[in-house]
């Protein structure tokens, strides 16, 4: 596996639909991390098959969401890319669906609850994407599993709010993403990603 940051800086990273430097993230204490509603930010590089691993926390209340084999074409990155959520399920609205709840594949997929860690403290996550082969995982348990472009993801898919973007997660290859457009802090490290054949 390879780090998709450094601990250091936020080089391989930039601003969606720009090639700006990423503004309003910092890097804290081998963290990156925003305090407050800024840009969603994403690698340089463009990934088809992987195995992602991360560690990250939310304040109370947080909600953010790490999205992957996003594409630029639209206006907003999670019109394109699926979305691991991540969530302070006690204090956050989104907390009261699982649906929507940390570990989530956003409004298609739901996690089981009992999974993350209170505010403020940290959570190791892991993607699997493989071809069509989806897995989320938290805290070393596995809480879901979908096949893209399936029966059943597309009926979900039509169902929800990604139905109205005729794209969304057909890429088969794409950036890794993180939104920081929701107010609170959020913080991410040890982001390390290996390459499937």
């Amino acid at each position: 596996s390879r780090p998709l940051f450094d601990g250091q800086s936020l080089s391989g990273w930039r601003v969606y639909g720009t090639q700006d430097a990423p503004s309003g993230w910092t890097v804290r204490e081998g963290s990156l991390t925003k305090s407050d509603a800024v840009q969603d930010i994403i690698t340089t590089e463009q990934y088809g098959d992987f195995d992602l691993t991360f560690e990250w926390k939310v304040a109370r209340g947080g909600n953010a969401g790490v999205f992957y084999r996003a594409t630029e074409e639209y206006e907003r990155v999670y019109w394109s890319a699926p979305e691991f959520q991540l969530l302070d399920d006690a204090n956050a609205r989104d907390g009261a669906s699982r649906l929507t709840a940390a570990g989530a594949a956003y409004g298609l997929y739901p996690a089981p609850a009992g999974v993350v860690k209170p505010a403020g403290e940290w959570n190791t996550a892991r993607i699997v994407v493989d071809s069509s082969h989806v897995e989320h995982w938290l805290n070393g348990q596995k809480l879901l599993e979908y096949e893209l472009w399936s029966p059943d993801w597309e009926a979900k898919v039509k169902a929800s709010k990604f139905g109205a973007w005729p794209n969304y997660g057909r890429a088969r290859r794409g950036h890794i993403a993180v939104q920081g457009d929701h107010r609170g802090e959020l913080s991410l490290r040890n982001i390390r990603i290996t390459e499937l054949p």
